[in-house]
């Protein structure tokens, strides 16, 4: 993987972006599957506020994509953002959060958006 210089700037941006445990983590929960906000809050015990600000963040910066289904909003990895391949080298670093997503479903909490 390498970037030009004048990628520097945005280079720097998203390792400052993805410097933040929460969005990282997001990031790697997107990995393989899509997610809605509710299902987030339940796993970082944070209020829908707080990971929406998160996900705006990632979003605007055309790291994740959303996908409205009914009244529900679900986010997942944009695969065509201009720094994929060195987000994608980012998470690929970051251990395994399926267990997060597997206690959801145990709870049966997954897409529990009313």
């Amino acid at each position: 993987m390498s970037f030009a210089l004048e990628d520097l700037d945005e280079v720097s941006l998203m390792l400052k972006l993805l410097g933040d445990k929460t969005r990282l983590t997001i990031m790697k929960l997107l990995e393989k599957q899509e997610c809605c906000v509710c299902e987030l809050v339940d796993i970082f015990k944070t209020s829908q506020p707080s990971v929406s600000q998160h996900l705006r963040k990632l979003k605007d910066a055309g790291l994740v994509k959303e996908k409205r289904k009914g009244q529900w909003i679900f986010y997942s990895l944009n695969p065509d953002s201009k720094q994929n391949d060195l987000v994608q080298s980012l998470i690929d670093l970051v251990p395994s959060q399926d267990y997060e997503l597997e206690e959801l479903d145990r709870q049966g909490l997954r897409i529990s958006c009313d």
